[in-house]
């Protein structure tokens, strides 16, 4: 990491580069981390991966009602999304309603069984974060939190989009 007060930008090779204290490459490797574990509870307690719960439970809680929002919010290929939610709609967890007001839009709905299967996420998603953040005290959990909250306000100035919630 760099010096925010140093004029001088740092140089950096392959060489004297070290992966293992590179913030990226930390935060991937718990990205990472945090989804497989996620996937391990999800497939084997619900039936589905972890990228399919994280998207349903999005469209449980009203953040996302479009294909195209959960694509941006997961920064992935419309079409990716599109074969995701053909699996889950499948499964019989959600349904896709053209709006009334404008026939062009198509709205994700949970079903009956897809809102059950959301109600149980949230305990799924506790409990591998507890797992990882085991022996972190409030006020640093809270400290972390800050932290991320400022890395995505960064990357939101830097890309001209919306501000962090």
């Amino acid at each position: 990491m760099s010096d925010p007060s140093s004029s001088q930008p740092q140089s950096v090779s392959l060489s004297t580069y070290q992966v293992n204290d590179s913030v990226g490459y930390l935060m991937s490797r718990v990205k990472s981390l945090m989804t497989n574990l996620v996937t391990q509870r999800t497939q084997g307690e619900l039936g589905i991966t972890g990228t399919q719960a994280s998207m349903l439970f999005m469209i449980a809680v009203g953040k996302c009602s479009t294909a195209a929002e959960l694509a941006r919010e997961y920064g992935i290929d419309a079409s990716a999304v599109t074969r995701l939610l053909d699996r889950v709609e499948k499964r019989g967890l959600l349904s896709r309603v053209r709006s009334v007001e404008d026939r062009r839009v198509v709205r994700l709905e949970l079903t009956d069984e897809g809102r059950a299967l959301a109600e149980r996420l949230p305990a799924i998603f506790r409990s591998v974060l507890d797992q990882l953040l085991d022996g972190f005290t409030p006020e640093e959990v809270g400290f972390l939190k800050s932290m991320l909250r400022r890395i995505l306000g960064n990357a939101c100035e830097t890309t001209g989009g919306s501000t962090p919630q």
